[in-house]
C-alpha cells in the first residue's frame, strides 16, 4: 500500500507537470500565432494595393537582390585579391628599405635610403629617435587596407609596428620599431588600396535606372488595357456605353475584354428580347383593357355595379403598368446629363399640387449624367411613398466628386428596423403598406431601388429627423 501510494502520488505530479507543459506550449502557440497575424497585417497595410505598383516591385525587389549578391561575391572579392595585392607590394618595399637599411650601417644621415626609396619606390621615408609607439588608433569599422597592411606586415617584417589608414584621407602612414630607430614611411593611399566604389555606384545606379524606365514603359503599356477593360465595366454597370472599347493589351487581357464583350452583347440581346416580349404583351392587354372600358360605356349607366366595374378595370390597368415598369425597367433609355437641381424642385411642386408641404434644397453642380425618365420615376417612387404617409416631405440633394446622393424625408410613423430590408421585395406588403403604390401592386421600394442600382447605386432606408422614414439614393456620377 505504502508503494502504491507513493506511484499514485508520482503519476499525479507527472500528470500535472505534463498538462502544465501543455498549457504553456498553447499559450505560447497563441501568442506565437497572434504575432504572426500582426505581421502580417501590417506587411499587407505596407504593401501597395495598385497592379501598377505591385509589379514594380515584383520587377525591383529582385533586381536589387541580384545587383547587391553579385557586387558582394564578385566585386568584393575583387577588391579584396587587389587591396591584398597592392598592400603587400608596399609592404615588400618596406622590407627591402628595411634590409637596405642594415647593409648600409655607415650612412648615418640615411640619405640613400630616402632617395631610393623617394626616386624608385615612390615613399617618403624618414627615422625618428627610438622609443615607445604611437598609441594604437582608432581602427575603422570596415577597412580592408587596415586589415591587408596588418597581415602583411606581420608576415615579411615580422617587427612591432604602427599603422594610421585613417588620419590623412590619401595618405597611409606606416611606423617600424627597428633596433636603434623607428622607420616612419608615408604612401599614397592608391598605391595600397584599390577603390572603385564610384565606379561601382555609377554602376548599379545607372543600369537599375536603365531597367526601371523599360519596366516603368513597359508595364504602363500592360496596365492601360487593364484599366481600359474596367472603365468599360464601371460604364456598362452604370448604365452607360463605352463605344471606343475593344480588346487590347496582353493576349490574357483581350481574352478577358472579348468574354466582357460576349457577356455585354448577350445581357443586351436578352434585355431587347425582353423588351419586345413585354411590349407584345403590353400591346395585347391593353387592348382588352380597351374593349372592357368600350363595353362598359356602350351599357352606360351610373349603377354601382358599372362603376365597381369600372373602378376594377382602372385598377387593373395600374397594376399592369407598374408590373410592365417593374419588368422593362430602364432599359431602352440611354443616359445623359441631367439637371437634378431642377428635377428635384418638380417633384417638390408635384407634392404641393398634392396637398403636401414640400420642400427641396440641392448642394454642389447640379449636373448629372443619368437616365433622366428612370432616374425621375425612382425619386418619384420615393416621394410618392413619403406623402401616401406623411404631411411634410423634404427632399435633399448632394453631388460631390464621386456620388450623387439624394435623401426624401417625411413625418409618418417610419417602418420598423427589422422590416426595411424586406420592404424592397416585390409585391410583399406591409399592415403598414408603406412600400404599396398606388394600385396596391406593392412595387413601388423595389422598382426605386431597381433603377438606382442599374445606375450602379443603391437604395437605404434609415429614421428621419422630422420622425419619419429618411429613403437615402447613392449613385455614381
Amino acid at each position: 500500500m505504502p508503494i502504491r501510494t507513493k506511484l499514485d502520488g508520482r503519476l499525479t505530479l507527472i500528470r500535472a507537470t505534463l498538462d502544465a507543459g501543455l498549457t504553456l506550449i498553447r499559450t505560447a502557440s497563441r501568442r506565437v500565432s497572434v504575432a504572426n497575424g500582426r505581421i502580417g497585417r501590417a506587411f499587407k497595410n505596407w504593401m501597395p494595393k495598385g497592379l501598377y505598383a505591385r509589379a514594380l516591385l515584383i520587377m525591383i525587389v529582385p533586381m536589387v537582390v541580384l545587383q547587391s549578391v553579385v557586387a558582394f561575391v564578385f566585386m568584393e572579392r575583387h577588391w579584396n585579391t587587389v587591396t591584398r595585392r597592392l598592400s603587400a607590394a608596399v609592404v615588400q618595399d618596406v622590407a627591402a628599405l628595411i634590409d637596405v637599411y642594415k647593409d648600409y650601417p655607415q650612412d648615418k644621415d640615411r640619405a640613400t635610403i630616402r632617395g631610393i626609396a623617394q626616386q624608385r619606390l615612390g615613399l617618403v621615408v624618414d627615422f625618428l629617435p627610438p622609443g615607445d609607439m604611437p598609441p594604437p588608433g582608432p581602427k575603422p569599422f570596415f577597412s580592408l587596407l587596415d586589415q591587408s597592411l596588418s597581415v602583411q606586415i606581420g608576415r615579411q617584417i615580422g617587427k612591432p609596428f604602427w599603422i594610421d589608414t585613417v588620419g590623412r584621407s590619401n595618405l597611409v602612414e606606416i611606423r617600424i620599431q627597428l633596433d636603434d630607430a623607428v622607420m616612419r614611411v608615408f604612401a599614397q593611399r592608391s598605391a595600397a588600396y584599390a577603390s572603385n566604389s564610384e565606379i561601382f555606384i555609377f554602376w548599379m545606379l545607372g543600369t537599375s535606372s536603365i531597367l526601371l524606365f523599360v519596366a516603368v514603359l513597359f508595364l504602363r503599356n500592360q496596365i492601360k488595357p487593364i484599366l481600359r477593360l474596367a472603365d468599360a465595366a464601371d460604364s456598362f454597370g452604370k448604365g452607360r456605353d463605352a463605344p471606343n472599347f475593344r480588346p487590347r493589351g496582353a493576349r490574357e487581357v483581350r481574352r478577358a475584354a472579348q468574354a466582357f464583350i460576349e457577356m455585354k452583347m448577350r445581357i443586351e440581346r436578352s434585355i431587347e428580347q425582353r423588351t419586345a416580349m413585354l411590349a407584345g404583351v403590353s400591346h395585347d392587354l391593353r387592348t382588352i383593357l380597351t374593349r372592357f372600358k368600350l363595353e362598359l360605356a356602350l351599357i352606360g349607366g351610373d349603377s354601382p355595379e358599372v362603376d365597381g366595374m369600372r373602378k376594377d378595370v382602372d385598377e387593373m390597368h395600374g397594376m399592369l403598368e407598374a408590373y410592365l415598369a417593374f419588368a422593362r425597367g430602364d432599359s431602352g433609355e440611354p443616359a445623359q446629363p441631367t439637371d437634378m437641381a431642377a428635377a428635384l424642385e418638380e417633384l417638390r411642386g408635384d407634392a404641393e399640387r398634392n396637398g403636401h408641404a414640400a420642400t427641396s434644397i440641392f448642394y454642389g453642380l447640379p449636373v448629372v449624367t443619368v437616365k433622366p425618365a428612370a432616374f425621375k420615376r425612382c425619386l418619384g417612387n420615393l416621394v410618392s411613398n413619403a406623402a401616401r404617409h406623411g404631411d411634410s416631405i423634404a427632399i435633399n440633394g448632394h453631388r460631390d466628386h464621386r456620388w450623387l446622393t439624394v435623401m426624401v424625408d417625411d413625418d409618418g410613423p417610419g417602418i420598423p428596423q427589422d422590416m426595411r430590408k424586406e420592404v424592397f421585395k416585390p409585391f410583399l406588403r406591409l399592415d403598414s403598406a408603406r412600400n404599396q403604390d398606388e394600385s396596391g401592386s406593392g412595387l413601388g421600394l423595389a422598382i426605386a431601388r431597381d433603377i438606382a442600382r442599374s445606375h450602379g447605386g443603391d437604395i437605404t432606408l434609415g429614421d428621419s429627423p422630422m420622425g419619419g422614414l429618411r429613403a437615402t439614393v447613392r449613385v455614381p456620377v
